[in-house]
């Protein structure tokens, strides 16, 4: 008899193992790169907005309780003025596609910038309506906001979205809620691998592309560890580098997060520019929309071409 208890977990802590799916990228590209642009302007907590409270998660962390914050609205703003065009600019300039991950009410507030995306051949997928946890949500709640995100998207961009990506933690219901409403290809709340897996569920499948907090603009926030531009192009290109190498064997997925209102600021844009010239200079890589990877990965493991499946009806 075991000395302990031994425990049980609906966790998987060993993913593929030693034996990845033999899946290559287009033209044998070594690593998928996948840029992704966050689009949370507008859809932050606020007062102002009917909200229950102001955000408070910024470079200058501060709570303005009992009362509009002027101060948060106008930083947030700073990622639609002058963020976007930025970044815009630094991925055309290069002919990089990414993801927009966009929040429902950002979109609607904004629907001028979706339309730029889709124009330049981005995807815009769905970050929530609000930018917030689900966590703690109510599974109808949650339901809610799935087909209110999805709407918004759709009418600003034309299309409906495939992608969903809820703000850091999601409730245990968001994936069945994403499958029952029908029309989602992926799903990128894992933090958990350098490749892409598939989630069953009731016959049905996501992809899951992880996601990653690391090689993310979002470390220039307070003890995030970026202060400068070459930080965050140093850290990035590390991980870039060693992922196009492992992908000599096995292939190997990079994703780069960015917001508007962080790396689109003047002093750090030339490190965005900088980690897309290094990577666009190198050979062996996909530059890749997250809905072309999930694709892709899905047609490598053997599965059938994927067919969206209407909403739901309510």
């Amino acid at each position: 008899m075991p000395l302990f208890p031994v425990p049980t977990s609906d966790r998987d802590f060993r993913g593929y193992g030693a034996s990845p799916p033999v899946v290559r990228w287009p033209n044998d590209a070594r690593l998928a790169v996948s840029i992704v642009v966050n689009v949370e302007e507008g859809a932050e907590l606020s007062l102002g907005a009917g909200d229950e409270a102001n955000e408070f998660i910024y470079e200058a962390v501060e709570r303005i309780e009992g009362a509009r914050d002027l101060c948060m609205e106008s930083h947030y703003e700073y990622g639609t003025r002058r963020g976007w065009p930025r970044i815009r600019k630094a991925l055309a300039n290069r002919g990089i596609a990414a993801t927009l991950n966009a929040c429902g009410r950002a979109v609607a507030l904004s629907p001028w910038l979706a339309e730029e995306a889709v124009a330049d051949g981005h995807e815009i997928s769905c970050h929530g309506w609000r930018w917030e946890k689900h966590v703690h949500m109510a599974e109808e709640a949650e339901r809610d906001v799935i087909a209110k995100t999805v709407g918004a998207i759709a009418a600003a961009g034309g299309t409906p979205p495939v992608g969903w990506h809820t703000r850091s933690a999601t409730s245990v219901n968001t994936r069945r809620l994403l499958l029952d409403h029908g029309g989602f290809l992926y799903d990128s709340n894992a933090y958990n691998d350098d490749l892409p897996f598939l989630h069953e569920e009731g016959g049905r499948d996501l992809v899951i592309l992880p996601y990653a907090f690391d090689t993310n603009d979002m470390r220039f926030q307070p003890g995030g560890g970026f202060v400068q531009a070459d930080d965050f192009a140093r850290y990035c290109i590390g991980a870039f580098d060693r992922l196009l190498a492992e992908g000599a064997s096995e292939p190997r997925m990079l994703s780069i997060g960015l917001h508007l209102r962080i790396i689109g600021r003047p002093a750090r844009i030339g490190g965005l520019e900088r980690l897309l010239d290094h990577m666009a200079a190198t050979p062996g890589v996909w530059f890749a929309r997250r809905d072309a990877i999930a694709h892709h990965w899905r047609a490598g493991v053997g599965l059938d071409p994927w067919q969206p499946r209407p909403p739901a009806r309510r």
